[in-house]
C-alpha cells in the first residue's frame, strides 16, 4: 500500500468546483467543532451513556406521556363481582318488649317507660298478671292482656293519707312580729319555742318532750315547722268503715292495692311511711309486646299505627278479632301458640307476629317470608334438640355476574339452591352463613388483558399506579437536586470567591450539614407530619425541601474547590480590571466555568435521590397512600408472604427503580468522560 503525505495532498488537491489550489490555511479546509458540539461526540461513543439516556427517555415517556393515553388513574378503585361465604341472615329470638302509644293525649314517664322490660319480666317471674307502679307525678298498672301483649295504663289518683311514719306541717313561724300561725289546732308552747330556736336555714329544736324541724317557707322571713307523726294521717274526709283495717292488713302482708267498700285503694311504700290513694279508672297509654311483624311480601312495610292496631285488638284474646289501620280492614287470628296471623280485607294473608326476627345480616328487612319461616321453624328444631348447629337447604335469589338480581319475563326472581349453615352465637342468638355473590373490591388481582399488571391490596391498577409514580419518583429527584445545586452554588461560589473568614465560616456551616442524621430527622419529620394530618401534597413538597436543604452541602464545597483555582486566572484579573461587579464576576464568569462538574455531580446524584425517596416512602415516611410512588407500590406488598404471592406487583417497580437508578449513573458517567478532554475512546 503506497503511503501519502497529508501536507502535500492537501497542497496539491484541486477543488472539484474552481479547480484552484486549496491553501493549507484554507479555513474551508478545516471542520471546526465547537465546544458542547465535541462533548456530544465524546458522549455518543460511550455505549453505556447511549443506553442510559435511551432509558431515561423511556421513563419520562412512560411516566408523564403514558398516563394520557392509559384509561384507567392512580386513584381509580375496581370492584368485582365473586361468589362468597358470607353471613347472610341473623335469627334473634325476642326477649325485649318495645311499646306503641296507644292514646296519643296521655303521657308516661319515662323512667316508668324505660323500667318496663325489668317490670314485665318480674310479672312473668312471680306468675303475675298485673302490677301497679308509680312515677313522680302518678301511678300505672301493667296488666298482661294475652300472651306476649302487655298495657301500660295511667292511674287517676288521689290522695287518701298517709300511713306509718310521716312528715306533717303543724303551722308557719313568722320572724316579722313574731307570730305563728298554726296548720291546725293550737299547740301549747310551740310558738314561744319557735321564737327562741328558729335561726338560719334550717334546724331542729325541741318542746314539750316533741321533736320539731324547721325550714324557710314560701314568703321572705318565715319558716315552716314539720314534726313527725305515726299513724295515718288524712288528707280530708276519713273512707270510714274497715278502712283502717283493710289498709294495716295489706301494708303487713306487703300488698300494693287493697278494696274497701267498693273502692281500690293503691299504696305506695316510701321507707317506714305509705301514702294511699283511692285508685279511679285506668286508661290504657301504650302498648308492649316481644312480638316482631314480618310481611308475606318481601321487604313490606307496615305503618306506625298497625302494631298497635293490631295488638290492641289481639289484646282482647278472643280471636278472630277485627281492627283498621291506615284506612283498611284487617283480621287477626291466632296461628300456633305463639303466633298470630293478619289477613287483609280478601281474606289474603298480610303478615305475620311471631317471636324470631330474622333479618339480612346487614339490617336489612329483604328476605322472603317463606325462607323466613323456614329458617324460624329450623331454629325452633334446634332449640328443641340442643343443638348448637345445623344447614338448611333453601333457595335465594340468584344473581347475575354484575350482581343485579335475575328476574324471569314476568318480573319474578329466579331462584337458586343453597346451602344455609345456621350457627348459635349467643343465647337466643343464631347466624346463618351461606354462598352469594358479593360485589367487592377487586383485590390483588392477577395480571390480565383489562390489568396488564394486575391490581393491589386497595383495588388500584397497579400500572397506572407505577406511570404516576414514576412522576412523583422522578419529579422529586430533580427537584431536589435542583434546590441542592441552587444553595450550593450560591454558598460555594461566595465562599471560594472571597474566601478569608467568609470562606471559614460557609465551610464551617457545610461541616454542620455533612454531620446531620438524615434518616433519624426524616422520622421524626414524618412522625410530626403525621400527627398534623398534613395534607398529602404539602407533606411531599415539605419532603421535598427537607432534602434539598439536607443535601446541598457536597455541591457547596465542590463549586468552592473549582472557583479557588479559577479565581487566580487572567480571564478573572481582566474582569477585575474592567471594573466588572462581583456579582457578576461569580455568576457569569466563575459558576459557568464549574458547570460541567455541576452536571456531572446533579446527573449522578438524582439516582441516589430517587433511592432515598423510594426508602422513604417503602418505611411510610414519604409520601402517603392514595398518593402513588414507586417506593409506597412496594410497601403495599412488604410482608415476607405477600411479596411471595404477589410478585407482580413489587418486581416490575423494583426493576424501574434499578434502571433509573444505573440510567443515571450511566449517564453521569458519560457525561465526566465527556467533559474531560483528556478522555480516550
Amino acid at each position: 500500500m503506497a503511503s501519502y503525505n497529508l501536507n502535500e495532498v492537501l497542497k496539491n488537491r484541486k477543488s472539484t468546483q474552481t479547480g484552484d489550489h486549496m491553501a493549507l490555511d484554507d479555513v474551508s479546509r478545516v471542520k471546526v467543532l465547537s465546544p458542547g458540539m465535541q462533548v456530544f461526540k465524546r458522549f455518543i461513543r460511550n455505549r453505556l451513556a447511549v443506553f442510559g439516556a435511551g432509558i431515561l427517555i423511556f421513563l419520562f415517556l412512560f411516566s408523564f406521556v403514558g398516563p394520557l393515553f392509559y384509561a384507567y388513574g392512580q386513584k381509580q378503585i375496581f370492584y368485582t363481582f365473586q361468589p362468597q361465604n358470607v353471613n347472610y341472615a341473623l335469627a334473634k329470638e325476642n326477649t325485649g318488649y318495645n311499646g306503641y302509644v296507644t292514646d296519643d293525649s296521655l303521657t308516661v314517664e319515662r323512667p316508668v317507660d324505660n323500667a318496663m322490660n325489668s317490670n314485665i319480666k318480674k310479672m312473668i317471674a312471680a306468675g303475675e298478671t298485673e302490677m301497679t307502679v308509680f312515677g313522680e307525678e302518678g301511678g300505672y298498672v301493667i296488666r298482661e292482656e294475652a300472651p306476649h301483649i302487655y298495657t301500660l295504663s295511667v292511674l287517676e289518683m288521689e290522695k287518701v293519707c298517709s300511713a306509718g311514719e310521716s312528715t306533717v306541717k303543724v303551722g308557719t313561724y313568722s320572724m316579722i312580729g313574731k307570730s305563728f300561725e298554726a296548720e291546725g289546732d293550737e299547740i301549747p308552747g310551740l310558738a314561744e319555742a319557735a321564737a327562741k330556736n328558729v335561726k338560719g336555714a334550717a334546724g331542729s329544736f325541741e318542746a314539750d318532750g316533741v321533736t320539731y324541724t324547721f325550714e324557710k317557707g314560701a314568703k321572705p322571713k318565715t319558716f315552716d315547722i314539720f314534726t313527725t307523726a305515726n299513724g295515718i294521717t288524712y288528707e280530708g274526709k276519713e273512707p270510714g268503715g274497715k278502712f283502717e283495717d283493710s289498709l294495716a292488713a295489706a301494708i303487713a302482708a306487703g300488698e300494693t292495692s287493697f278494696a274497701e267498700g267498693g273502692v281500690t285503694y293503691v299504696i305506695s311504700s316510701k321507707g317506714a311511711s305509705a301514702d294511699v290513694f283511692a285508685a279511679g279508672e285506668a286508661a290504657p297509654a301504650k302498648i308492649y309486646t316481644n312480638f316482631t311483624v314480618d310481611t308475606y311480601e318481601a321487604g313490606g312495610k307496615v305503618s306506625a299505627d298497625f302494631r298497635p292496631a293490631a295488638l290492641s285488638a289481639a289484646a282482647g284474646g278472643t280471636y278472630p278479632a277485627s281492627f283498621e289501620a291506615d284506612g283498611a280492614s284487617y283480621t287477626i287470628e291466632q296461628d300456633g301458640e305463639d303466633m298470630l296471623l293478619v289477613r287483609d280485607e280478601a281474606g289474603n294473608e298480610y303478615a305475620e307476629f311471631g317471636l324470631f326476627s330474622i333479618r339480612r345480616y346487614s339490617g336489612e328487612d329483604t328476605m322472603a317470608y317463606d325462607l323466613k319461616k323456614a329458617l324460624a321453624a329450623k331454629v325452633e328444631e334446634m332449640k328443641a334438640g340442643g343443638v348448637m348447629s345445623d344447614t338448611l337447604d333453601a333457595e335465594i335469589p340468584m344473581q347475575n355476574e354484575d350482581g343485579s338480581y335475575a328476574t324471569d319475563d314476568d318480573g319474578n326472581f329466579i331462584l337458586s339452591e343453597t346451602t344455609m349453615k345456621i350457627t348459635q352465637r349467643l343465647e337466643g342468638e343464631y347466624v346463618i352463613n351461606c354462598d352469594q355473590i358479593n360485589y367487592v373490591i377487586d383485590m390483588f388481582a392477577p395480571p390480565s388483558s383489562k390489568h396488564v399488571l394486575g391490581t393491589d391490596g386497595d383495588g388500584f391498577d397497579v400500572l397506572a399506579r407505577v406511570m404516576y409514580g414514576g412522576r412523583v419518583s422522578l419529579m422529586v429527584g430533580f427537584v431536589v437536586v435542583l434546590i441542592e445545586t441552587f444553595l450550593g452554588v450560591i454558598m460555594g461560589g461566595i465562599a471560594g470567591y472571597f474566601g478569608g473568614w467568609v470562606d471559614n465560616l460557609i465551610m464551617r456551616l457545610v461541616d454542620v450539614f455533612y454531620c446531620l442524621p438524615m434518616m433519624p430527622i426524616m422520622i421524626i419529620l414524618g412522625a410530626m407530619m403525621d400527627a398534623m394530618r398534613m395534607d398529602t401534597y404539602l407533606r411531599l413538597m415539605v419532603m421535598m425541601a427537607a432534602l434539598g436543604l439536607m443535601g446541598w452541602a457536597g455541591v457547596a464545597r465542590l463549586v468552592r474547590g473549582q472557583i479557588l483555582s479559577l479565581r487566580e486566572q487572567e480571564f478573572m484579573v481582566a474582569t477585575e480590571a474592567t471594573g466588572i461587579k462581583i456579582r457578576a464576576r461569580i455568576f457569569r464568569h466563575l459558576v459557568p466555568n464549574v458547570m460541567p462538574q455541576l452536571i456531572v455531580t446533579a446527573t449522578m446524584g438524582l439516582g441516589g435521590v430517587i433511592l432515598t425517596e423510594s426508602t422513604l416512602s417503602f418505611l411510610g415516611l414519604g409520601v402517603k397512600h392514595p398518593l402513588a410512588t414507586w417506593g409506597t407500590i412496594i410497601n403495599s406488598v412488604s410482608s415476607a408472604s405477600a411479596m411471595a404471592h404477589y410478585a407482580f406487583i413489587w418486581i416490575p417497580v423494583g426493576l424501574l427503580i434499578c434502571l433509573t437508578v444505573i440510567a443515571f449513573n450511566f449517564v453521569g458517567d458519560g457525561l465526566r468522560d465527556a467533559y474531560d478532554p483528556k478522555a480516550k475512546r
